[in-house]
């Protein structure tokens, strides 16, 4: 007789999330998102407690699923420094007018009424050989297992004069909350024919197609309220690192002459003063708005706990559990970690980490082999209000390599931009929302 639990466990880690249709190398591929009963536990067993740190796309997926899969006899406790969680992914529509923060709010009540224990607090400090955190609020505690996924970590170190104080002013809202509010209210105070400049770091940095969605946003904008302004890109790359030829077909038709894009151009100091922006080879660009993504690391807590050890920026896993390279016990997801090979720093992929991570998490104190982990991944950028576009690709566990790597042929990318897929993106924000938070 087939074992139905070993069936559950390897559908639910290799399902994808959030996308209920997506297109996929110009077919149509259904996503069996939150479908999966999951790995399963006896309600009478005391599998003991897990602290998840961060609620973001990570965190809050992988304690949904935790408590989801351990049941009663797992404690789940989030802790998460904002009262609600706010969607990166969607953010560049306030730059461009056609939504507003709130649409991308979403409270944390859902988890608790599923019994997570969801704690607006920080985590100052964690010990990982004693598996133990020390909150801003809370009294020490230890745990049986920590999940660590904090996001990422802005480098202003990387980009000289960008201090305490440029930073009022050269903002870089690569973290949606009141910065992308801030920034939407500086392209609205610009006079038509005004120049707003972007500067893209070097890869790998959060979310690859992002930046050149933002240019999208806020050429659509420019062209239907101060059509005389410009925009400059600064790319610190040698070319677009996602989607090239579709945004390149945007800012070639409907954004013609709105757009600059120039790439090798690593920003390196800034005048705040004079809106300023200097790269490293001397090039000084003038803004009426300037807007600097400094580069990236994984975030503050990763380093403080000794967790970062690849390149002195990301934290290295074991892709079958995603259990920390440096710290047994503990599990680092999301924009954290070094990425495996092809794979995208995304709101999309920390929740298929989320996933993994609870189903590893669930077997291992159910005393159960983890199973090898597969994921989905979708990235939707919207060229306008309507119009979108995305970039698919499924990754799977390779043993023999003991990574995730794509699966050759099992992805795709849209062909043009089109109204049909700013439906899918929609529903995709909904749906993995649902996914993660309810």
């Amino acid at each position: 007789m087939k074992d139905t639990n070993i069936s559950r466990r390897r559908f639910a880690q290799a399902i994808g999330s959030g996308t209920a249709l997506s297109m996929v190398g110009g077919g149509a591929a259904l996503s069996l998102a939150g479908c999966a009963t999951g790995p399963t536990t006896s309600a009478e067993r005391k599998l003991g407690r897990v602290l998840v740190v961060g609620g973001g796309y990570g965190g809050a997926t992988a304690a949904k699923y935790l408590k989801k899969w351990g049941g009663p006899g797992l404690e789940v406790m989030l802790v998460e420094r904002q009262t609600a969680f706010v969607s990166c992914p969607l953010s560049n529509l306030v730059l461009g007018g056609s939504r507003k923060i709130a649409d991308l709010t979403v409270p944390y009540d859902g988890l608790r009424r599923a019994g997570v224990i969801v704690v607006n607090d920080e985590v100052e400090a964690i010990d990982p050989a004693k598996r133990s955190a020390t909150f801003r609020k809370l009294a020490n505690q230890s745990f049986d297992r920590i999940v660590v996924s904090p996001g990422i970590e802005l480098d202003f170190d990387s980009v000289q004069g960008l201090d305490a104080e440029a930073q009022k002013t050269i903002l870089h809202a690569w973290k949606a909350g009141p910065q992308t509010v801030a920034l939407r209210a500086q392209l609205e105070a610009m006079p038509d024919g005004g120049v707003y400049v972007l500067s893209i770091p070097k890869s790998p940095y959060r979310c690859p197609p992002g930046p050149y969605e933002r240019v999208c946003q806020v050429a659509h904008y420019f062209k239907t309220a101060k059509p005389r302004s410009k925009i400059i890109v600064l790319d610190a790359n040698p070319d677009i690192q996602s989607k090239k030829g579709l945004f390149l077909a945007a800012w070639n038709g409907p954004y013609k002459g709105i757009v600059s894009y120039q790439s090798n151009m690593n920003v390196t100091e800034v005048d705040a003063r004079n809106r300023v922006a200097v790269t490293e080879l001397g090039d000084k660009v003038k803004a009426d708005v300037l807007n600097v993504v400094p580069s990236q690391r994984a975030g503050a807590i990763a380093q403080k706990a000794g967790l970062v050890n690849a390149n002195n920026r990301w934290c290295m896993v074991d892709w079958l559990t995603l259990e920390s390279t440096a710290a047994p016990g503990v599990h680092v997801l999301g924009d954290s970690t070094l990425s495996a090979p092809a794979m995208p720093k995304s709101g999309h992929m920390a929740n298929q980490h989320g996933k993994a991570v609870a189903a590893a998490i669930v077997e291992t104190l159910n005393g159960r082999a983890p199973q090898p982990p597969m994921m989905a991944n979708t990235c939707y950028s919207f060229i306008d209000d309507k119009n979108v576009v995305h970039v698919a690709s499924v990754h799977r566990y390779v043993p023999e390599k003991k990574t995730i790597e794509p699966v050759a042929g099992a992805g795709g990318l849209s062909p043009a931009a089109n109204e049909l897929e700013g439906q899918y993106a929609n529903a995709w924000a909904r749906n993995i929302w649902n996914d993660m938070l309810t």
